[in-house]
């Protein structure tokens, strides 16, 4: 198994399901360094700033966007409305350990319209952490989801549930996609920086993330 010290990669199943809370909670508890290469959107608070905000990491360890897009759509349409084309070479993952990344929407989002995230999770060789609703939906979704990494040979460290409980669903997925529950993170009345640390603490083992040699 991959481990911490060779970093993550934190993806979803779609836009939307709480992937940079997830983020924001791992990147603290392993005191690790995050990035997320490419931010299309910029009104409101950025992922990054969200990360800062909930991980208690100190400003070092929030690496810099490969790309800052304007606009809240798909990267492909973002980047191609500023006038940008998204590079593999800007892309190479920060030299420092251990690291957090974390994609945008699902794994077929379009950097460019000949290159999909997935195809950069393959190059960059990190386990993948899935991050998955509870909500209806969920099982079709992310059975795909392993389907398509495991076409392409991307090492699948587990599922995260963010939610409410469904303990079926989440039976069915992890014994359908032949792989681990890494726990459920969930839904909290009041998200900061202490009562996510505490959530994630009371959810995950973190011996799941750490280094095994």
């Amino acid at each position: 198994m991959s481990a911490a010290g060779a970093g993550f990669i934190v993806t979803g199943t779609d836009t939307g399901v709480g992937k940079t809370v997830f983020a924001a909670a791992l990147a603290g508890a392993l005191e690790a360094h995050y990035w997320k290469p490419v931010q299309a959107g910029l009104d409101g608070e950025t992922d990054r700033e969200t990360v800062a905000r909930l991980s208690g990491l100190p400003d070092d360890r929030l690496l810099p966007e490969a790309y800052r897009l304007a606009s809240p759509l798909s990267p492909h349409r973002a980047a191609e409305i500023d006038g940008a084309r998204i590079s593999r070479t800007a892309l190479r993952l920060p030299d420092v350990r251990p690291l957090v990344v974390e994609g945008a929407g699902g794994l077929m989002v379009p950097l460019r319209r000949d290159l999909l995230f997935i195809d950069v999770f393959a190059e960059w060789s990190l386990p993948v952490i899935l991050c998955a609703r509870t909500t209806l939906g969920t099982i079709n979704h992310t059975l795909l989801s392993i389907e398509a990494l495991r076409r392409r040979d991307i090492p699948l460290l587990g599922v995260a549930f963010l939610g409410a409980a469904n303990p079926d669903s989440e039976k069915t997925i992890v014994t359908m996609g032949e792989t681990r529950r890494l726990g459920r993170l969930p839904h909290l009345p009041e998200l900061d920086a202490g009562a996510l640390a505490r959530a994630f603490a009371e959810s995950f083992d973190r011996q799941l993330f750490v280094a095994r040699r």
